[in-house]
């Protein structure tokens, strides 16, 4: 199944290595750590592989995309011997970048982006063209009358008033191009009506949001720990450093305080209420692309006897979120050739703030996925059923 791989944000960090690590696999130049679709509960017939993976996006910045490659191998992030490997590959890679359309009304850059997404399509003769946000989080957009109607929508796209962010409008462009759409980040993408019904009338899937590499990942293995336990959580506190351009992008406060929302909320509807402290993020640029995450949990026990948790996190995040951007576009290619259309809820495993979820434990988070793969592997229109 030839799938396109179409990244929002094709240059940064998530992407250029999510890109190399692809290129890489498919040279048999490494091993597939990290991918969980490589997994036996997992892997089977219905995915795409890795070879079968194309690569295209947009970006509004003009780095070559082997140049960036060779500056996250500089820092660390990915082997040297690597970038200088897939020279060649990174090179037709380059080839289907775009810059991201700029001018116009937004329906007309919508257009230009359907153009680039159907123009991918059949120029590499691909079954499908998956989109996947990893551009830079983004604030929680200002309420239009047009977020709650396609029509209205379409109206106000034509308009001279920034009606979506830039999430949704690349969102609404790949609905209507046909292309199941993946929001990696915690910005507004598809959560809104008028896109939400605009996906259902095209029949693609779509999943998201906020790719859940570090802090929060714990988060969801600790959490229901102490629900099972009937351990009462008083505090839980952490503190996020990292650098890079997420890190640059979140000490904007209205960026920032999105985030801040999708971490928390694991918390939450895990434990069934909210136990005192915050999450704060601070850029500190000397990290770079690796990030340290600090918690102090506060807990009782029985007789009330206070207790108390502290871990650590570092982690390079873009190596961490990596993997799991080719996972998605795997999975959300072989949900559309199944047939399954509307939101993903079985792939929450992935997501800080999954679609439609009851559950932010990993555990039974990774029961769904694992069933709903195996229905995927045995080729029914019922994939998505539990």
């Amino acid at each position: 199944m030839r799938t396109g791989v179409w990244l929002v944000g094709a240059r940064g960090s998530v992407a250029t290595t999510s890109i190399v690590g692809a290129l890489a696999l498919r040279a048999g130049l490494t091993g597939p750590t990290g991918c969980v679709t490589e997994l036996p509960e997992l892997r089977g017939p219905a995915l795409p592989t890795f070879a079968e993976l194309m690569f295209g996006g947009h970006d509004v910045v003009t780095t070559p995309l082997a140049k960036r490659a060779e500056a996250l191998a500089t820092a660390g992030v990915l082997p040297v011997r690597l970038v200088a490997a897939l020279t060649e590959e990174l090179a037709a890679v380059e080839r289907d970048l775009r810059p991201a359309p700029i001018g116009g009304s937004q329906a007309d850059r919508a257009a230009a982006t359907v153009r680039d997404l159907v123009d991918f399509r059949e120029w590499h003769g691909l079954d499908r063209v998956v989109v996947v946000n990893v551009a830079a989080t983004e604030p929680t957009p200002r309420p239009h009358p047009g977020h709650a109607d396609p029509d209205a929508l379409r109206a106000a796209l034509a308009g001279p008033d920034e009606v979506l962010p830039p999430s949704s409008l690349y969102a609404y462009a790949a609905v209507t191009a046909g292309c199941p759409y993946v929001d990696f980040t915690p910005s507004t993408g598809l959560r809104l009506p008028a896109l939400t019904t605009l996906a259902d009338t095209h029949r693609v899937p779509y999943a998201g949001h906020d790719g859940k590499t570090g802090e929060t990942l714990l988060k969801s293995v600790l959490a229901p720990m102490f629900a099972m336990r009937h351990l009462t959580v008083r505090s839980w506190s952490g503190l996020n450093l990292l650098g890079g351009g997420d890190g640059a992008t979140l000490s904007e406060p209205a960026a920032n305080a999105a985030k801040v929302r999708s971490k928390q909320r694991v918390l939450g509807e895990t434990l069934g209420y909210l136990p005192q402290g915050d999450t704060r993020i601070e850029y500190v640029e000397e990290l770079g692309d690796f990030k340290t995450a600090w918690d102090l949990i506060t807990f009782a026990g029985f007789l009330g006897t206070g207790m108390r948790l502290e871990f650590t996190w570092q982690g390079c995040d873009s190596a961490l979120a990596a993997p799991l951007v080719l996972d998605l576009a795997r999975l959300t290619a072989a949900a559309h050739a199944a047939g399954v259309s509307g939101p993903l809820t079985d792939l929450a495993f992935f997501f800080k703030d999954p679609l439609g979820t009851a559950t932010h434990s990993l555990g039974d988070q990774w029961t769904r996925l694992a069933a709903f793969t195996r229905r995927l592997h045995a080729g029914g229109r019922d994939a998505s059923r539990g």
